[in-house]
């Protein structure tokens, strides 16, 4: 959710910058309003974009960090730094 509301407020910041020129008025002008709409509608399409190919990147990376992980193991499939250290144990 936070991610989700950090791109929004710059999509947000971004749109307004560049197409909003005028504080003088309450409402905007039918210029403006088109500006917005296109503005949004180009940021929402490549966020959807990103999305896609992250989604898509996304079980390569994961299985690229399982192997990574699993070669750096110990034998009982923990990491080294968190493998038990050898010595007498007690009872």
């Amino acid at each position: 959710l936070r991610d989700f509301l950090l791109v929004y407020n710059r999509m947000t910041e971004l749109c307004f910058r560049h197409c909003v020129c005028n504080l003088n008025y309450r409402l905007l002008t039918g210029r403006e309003e088109s500006c917005l709409d296109s503005c949004a509608a180009r940021l929402v399409r490549a966020n959807h974009r990103l999305m896609g190919a992250y989604v898509g990147l996304m079980p390569a990376l994961l299985q690229r960090r399982a192997a990574e992980q699993g070669t750096a193991a110990g034998p009982s499939g923990l990491p080294a730094s968190l493998e038990p250290a050898p010595g007498p144990t007690e009872s």
